[in-house]
C-alpha cells in the first residue's frame, strides 16, 4: 500500500510538473503574441494636395485622436502644400522657384480633386461646409495639433520639391520614410490618402 501511495504521489507530481511546463509555454506564447499586436495607433500618409482629401485626412486624424488613439500624419509630395505657411523663393534654383510659384501655399490655396473649375469648386465646398456648420480644414488642422497628432513632413519630398523647413508650419517634425515606418509598424490602422 505504501508503494502504491508513493507511485500515486510521484504520478501526481509528474502531472503537476507537466501542467506547469505547459502553462509556462502558453504564457510565453501569449506574451509573444501581445508584443506582436499593433498599438492603439493610426498612421496616415497624406500624399494628395487636394482640399477634400487633406480634409478627410484631418477628419480621420482628429476623430482617432479624440477617442484616445495615437495619430501620426506623414505629408509627402503634394501633401506638403497643405503644411506651407509661406512661399520663400530665396535660395532656390530656377526649377524650385517655378515649382514654388505653381503650387499652392497652405490649406487656403488647395483645390478640390473633382470639379475644381479654377478654384470655384473649392469655394463652393467651403461654403457648403460653413452652411452645414462643419469645421473648416484650418480648424481641423489646429484641432489635430491641439490633440497631439504628430505631423511629419517628408524630408526627401521637401528636397525634391524645393520646400524649405522655414516654409512649413512651426512645430512639425521633418523626417524620412524611416520616421513614418517607425510609427506605422505598430499601428492598427494605416491609410494612404
Amino acid at each position: 500500500m505504501q508503494v502504491l501511495e508513493r507511485t500515486q504521489q510521484e504520478i501526481t507530481q509528474e502531472k503537476v510538473a507537466e501542467i506547469e511546463a505547459r502553462l509556462n509555454a502558453l504564457e510565453n506564447q501569449v506574451q509573444q503574441i501581445r508584443e506582436e499586436l499593433p498599438d492603439n495607433k493610426v498612421s496616415i500618409i497624406v500624399f494628395s494636395g487636394d482640399l477634400d482629401k487633406v480634409l478627410a485626412s484631418f477628419v480621420i486624424a482628429t476623430g482617432a485622436a479624440a477617442v484616445g488613439m495615437e495619430v501620426s500624419m506623414f505629408f509627402t509630395f503634394w501633401g506638403l502644400n497643405a503644411l506651407k505657411k509661406k512661399r520663400n523663393l530665396s535660395g532656390k534654383n530656377f526649377m524650385e522657384k517655378m515649382f514654388a510659384i505653381m503650387t499652392p501655399v497652405g490649406t487656403e490655396g488647395l483645390g478640390v480633386s473633382k470639379m475644381n473649375f479654377f478654384g470655384i469648386g473649392a469655394k463652393m465646398l467651403r461654403a457648403m461646409m460653413k452652411r452645414k456648420q462643419v469645421a473648416s480644414l484650418e480648424e481641423l488642422a489646429q484641432m489635430a495639433r491641439d490633440l497631439g497628432v504628430k505631423i511629419i513632413a517628408c524630408q526627401m519630398a521637401m528636397d525634391v520639391m524645393g520646400v524649405k523647413a522655414d516654409e512649413l508650419w512651426d512645430g512639425i517634425e521633418v523626417g524620412g520614410v524611416a520616421a513614418f515606418l517607425a510609427e506605422a509598424t505598430k499601428s492598427k490602422v494605416t491609410l494612404f490618402i
